[in-house]
């Protein structure tokens, strides 16, 4: 289970970690701020008892850093993060690789590794584990996970996807605010705010900082593939459905016991009205679903 990108309220993300532990059947869990440095005091006192809880119910737990490192208040809190027993972090700028170099850590998929070379700079400076980034073809990945070395492989297999971020906040904009004065806005979209274009068609998603797909990124199809090439890990990354159905899908998926067809229909019914897209692996544009030649029905 990935980290929750978006701004919600300490009762909801208290009763999500609470959810995740004692129901889902998901081996990591991924907690902290990726997005906003601001947002961070409305949950820093409950991380603790979260990590303790998760701990005590067998999943392995991964502090995520921020994706935008601004100023040495962050590089200060990634380096006391570095020194927490029993977890491990997950660099996604590469500030946070500088200060957790030699040390075993995981390396998110904001940072861009796109060839063999710095995939293996990235493993001899102590990744133990490395998440794709999400714009990379499934010929890249082939290619990567032949070098991995003792690192593990990664990929996001449902949720939105994060296509950019910037020192500016878009929600807040939105709503004619400023960063400095913007009363947290982002909450009010816990998926996120539909962008549309100017003609009125689904275009993208802000979440603070953060720009972020439209549609949803949905691997059912291509899960058993990736595996074979070498991933062993799957992210999802949370929203408002009911998280432990949609991670009981998947693993129902991993085990062989449903087809990829019917867990995408399953994933609609729990997440609602979602548009779905699979287009970075299969190299068209990422806001397509392409579906696999053997899977498609003659009319």
């Amino acid at each position: 289970m990935g980290p929750v990108l978006f701004h919600w309220s300490p009762e909801i993300l208290r009763d999500f970690y609470a959810r995740i532990a004692d129901e889902a059947d998901v081996d990591v869990v991924h907690v902290g701020e990726v997005v906003c440095a601001k947002r961070m005091p409305f949950f820093d006192n409950d991380w603790p008892d979260v990590i303790e809880r998760l701990q005590r119910a067998g999943k392995q737990v991964v502090v995520s850093t921020l994706a935008l490192v601004m100023g040495d208040r962050e590089v200060a809190l990634i380096r006391d993060l570095a020194d927490m027993p029993d977890v491990l972090i997950e660099a996604n700028d590469l500030s946070a690789i500088g200060v957790l170099g030699g040390k075993p850590h995981m390396v998110g998929p904001y940072v861009n590794i796109y060839n063999e070379g710095t995939l293996r700079y990235m493993v001899e400076r102590g990744a133990v584990r490395v998440a794709m980034p999400w714009e990379l073809p499934q010929s890249s990945i082939a290619r990567l996970c032949k070098v991995r070395g003792q690192a593990d492989i990664e990929m996001q297999v449902f949720g939105r996807v994060p296509l950019a971020i910037s020192a500016r906040c878009y929600s807040a904009r939105a709503h004619g605010l400023h960063k400095d004065g913007c009363r947290f806005v982002c909450g009010d979209a816990p998926d996120g705010m539909d962008v549309d274009t100017l003609d009125g068609a689904p275009f993208l998603a802000v979440n603070g900082l953060q720009t972020l797909s439209g549609t949803y990124l949905e691997l059912s199809d291509e899960i058993a593939g990736l595996h074979e090439m070498g991933v062993g890990l799957f992210r999802l990354s949370p929203h408002r459905c009911d998280m432990v159905a949609i991670a009981e899908i998947y693993r129902q998926l991993l085990a062989g016991e449903i087809a990829p067809e019917l867990a995408r229909r399953q994933i609609c019914d729990v997440a609602g009205e979602i548009s779905l897209a699979n287009g970075f692996l299969h190299a068209v544009p990422g806001a397509d679903l392409y579906r696999i030649p053997s899977q498609l029905q003659p009319e």
